[in-house]
C-alpha cells in the first residue's frame, strides 16, 4: 500500500484521481444503454425476452417471467438454515431502525384562521433492483426493501436476473421471502431498469427506482431520471479509516480489504497522524493479501486507488476526510467519539475498533446503500425518507387573507404578474 505525506497537493490529485471513477467517463457505453431503453419501451415484454437469452442464457416467455411463490419456497429451502437465520435477525434489525425515521405529518392553526401544514404521504410504486448471479447480494435486498416497507408504499415490485436454468438465485429467494415480497421479474441489466421506469405489457411502471448494479444499470438509471425518481447512481464502493497511533494496525488493515475486495475500483484509504501505523497496516496488508480468495482484485484496487496519507496533525486528517467524502468511514482514535463531532462528510460512520465496516454492509440495521464519489458532502443514505413525498397545506380564512391581501397583492404587481394580484383582488371587491 503507498504511504504519501498529506499535503493539498498530494490530497487534489487523490481528489482528481477518485473523481475519474465517475459514470461520466463511459461514454461507449451511454450508447449501448440508449439503444436497450428504446428497445424496451418500443418492444416491451418481447425485447426482455430477448435480452434475457441474449445476456442471461435464459430462455422465458409471458407463463415463467414471474417468479412464483413456489419459486421463492423452493429457493429459500435450499439455503442453509443458520444462513437463513441470520438474514432473518437482520432483517429485523434492519426493520427496527428504520421504523425509527418514519415521520408524522404536522398541522399548526392560528387564532386569525390560518391552518399550515405538512401533509406526509408515501410513494406509490417502487422498483426495487437487486443484481444476480455471481453478484448475487441478499444484503441489498433487505437494504433497499425494508425502507419502503416502513414508509408504508403500497406497491413493491423487484426485478433481478434468472440464470439459464430460469431459476433466480436461492440466497435471493430466502432474502425475498424473509421480507414478505411477492412480485418479483426474472430480468437484470438496463433492460430491467428501462422496464420499471416506462413500463411493460407484466412490469408495471413505478414511481421510484431503487437498488444497485453494473455500469450498464447505473447508467440506466441515470437516463431515466426524471421520468422517475432514483435513489442514486452510485459509484465503486470506498472505505476510508481516521487512525491515530492508538489504532490496532491489523484490525485496520483488515477493515481496508474488506472493501479492497469489491472490485478494481474502490478505494481503501488510511488517513492517519502515525506514520508508524502506516508502516504497520501496509506489513499487515502484505501479509492478509495472499489467505484471501479475491487477492487478485485486491491487489489490482490497492494498486489503483490504495492509499496512506499521513498527515501532520488531527486537523489536517480530518480535513481531508472532510473534502474526500467516504461513503464508509471508521474512525478509529483515542477519542472516537470527539473526533466524530468534527466529521461532516461521510456516508456511514463506524465507531472505535470494534464496529468494523461489513457490520453496517449486513447486520446492524442503518442501510448500507450510501452516497459515493464524494456525494456524501450532500446525499444521505437511504432512508424512509427516500420512500415518502411532502405535500405543503394552506388554509386561510376569509379575514386572515384580507389582512394580507395588500402585500400579496403588491408583490405580485413588482414581478409583473398582475393575474396573481388579481386572484388576491377579487375576492374582497365591492366588500
Amino acid at each position: 500500500m503507498r504511504i504519501v505525506e498529506l499535503n493539498s497537493e498530494s490530497k487534489q490529485d487523490l481528489l482528481q484521481k477518485l473523481l475519474k471513477r465517475s459514470t461520466n467517463d463511459y461514454k461507449d457505453i451511454e450508447e449501448k444503454v440508449r439503444d436497450i431503453i428504446r428497445n424496451v419501451t418500443d418492444k416491451g415484454d418481447e425485447a426482455i425476452f430477448e435480452y434475457a437469452k441474449k445476456f442471461d442464457g435464459c430462455d422465458l416467455d409471458a407463463s415463467s417471467f414471474m417468479v412464483t411463490e413456489a419459486e421463492i419456497e423452493e429457493g429459500a429451502s435450499r439455503v442453509d438454515k443458520k444462513l437463513y437465520e441470520v438474514m432473518t435477525r437482520a432483517y429485523e434489525n434492519i426493520r427496527a431502525y428504520h421504523e425509527k425515521q418514519v415521520r408524522q405529518s404536522f398541522f399548526t392553526t392560528e387564532d386569525s384562521g390560518i391552518v399550515l401544514g405538512q401533509r406526509i404521504t408515501p410513494i406509490s410504486k417502487v422498483g426495487i433492483y437487486v443484481p444476480g448471479g455471481k453478484a448475487a447480494y441478499p444484503s441489498t435486498l433487505l437494504m433497499n426493501i425494508t425502507p419502503a416497507q416502513c414508509a408504508g408504499v403500497d406497491e413493491i415490485i423487484m426485478c433481478t436476473p434468472a440464470g439459464p436454468d430460469g431459476r433466480v438465485t436461492d440466497v435471493v429467494m430466502a432474502a425475498a421471502r424473509i421480507t414478505g415480497i411477492k412480485k418479483i421479474y426474472k430480468t437484470g441489466g438496463a433492460q430491467a431498469i428501462a422496464a420499471m421506469a416506462y413500463g411493460t405489457a407484466s412490469i408495471p411502471k413505478v414511481d421510484k427506482i431503487v437498488g444497485p448494479g453494473n455500469i450498464f444499470v447505473a447508467l440506466a438509471k441515470r437516463a431515466v431520471y426524471g421520468h422517475v425518481s432514483i435513489d442514486s447512481v452510485a459509484g465503486p464502493s470506498e472505505i476510508m479509516v481516521l487512525a491515530d497511533e492508538s489504532a490496532d494496525p491489523r484490525f485496520v488493515a483488515a477493515d481496508l480489504l474488506s472493501q479492497a475486495e469489491h472490485d478494481e475500483m474502490a478505494s481503501a484509504i488510511l488517513v492517519t497522524t502515525s506514520m508508524e501505523l502506516a508502516k504497520k497496516v501496509s506489513d499487515e496488508i502484505d501479509a492478509f493479501i495472499p489467505t484471501l480468495s479475491r487477492q487478485d482484485i485486491i491487489r489490482k484496487s490497492l494498486d489503483n486507488y490504495g492509499y496512506a496519507l499521513v498527515a501532520e496533525n488531527m486537523d489536517d486528517a480530518i480535513e481531508a476526510v472532510n473534502d474526500i467524502a467516504s461513503e464508509h468511514l471508521e474512525i478509529v482514535t483515542e477519542d472516537p467519539w470527539l473526533t466524530m463531532t468534527k466529521v461532516r462528510n461521510a456516508g456511514a460512520i463506524f465507531i472505535g475498533s470494534y464496529s468494523s465496516e461489513p457490520l453496517g454492509d449486513y447486520f446492524a440495521g442503518p442501510d448500507h446503500v450510501l452516497p459515493t464519489n464524494g456525494t456524501a458532502k450532500f446525499f444521505s443514505p437511504l432512508s424512509v425518507d427516500d420512500f415518502i413525498k411532502k405535500s405543503s397545506v394552506i388554509c386561510y380564512s376569509e379575514e386572515a387573507l384580507r389582512n394580507v391581501s395588500e402585500d400579496i397583492q403588491i408583490f405580485a404587481r413588482s414581478e409583473g404578474l398582475t393575474a396573481h394580484a388579481n386572484s388576491i383582488a377579487v375576492r374582497f371587491e365591492d366588500r
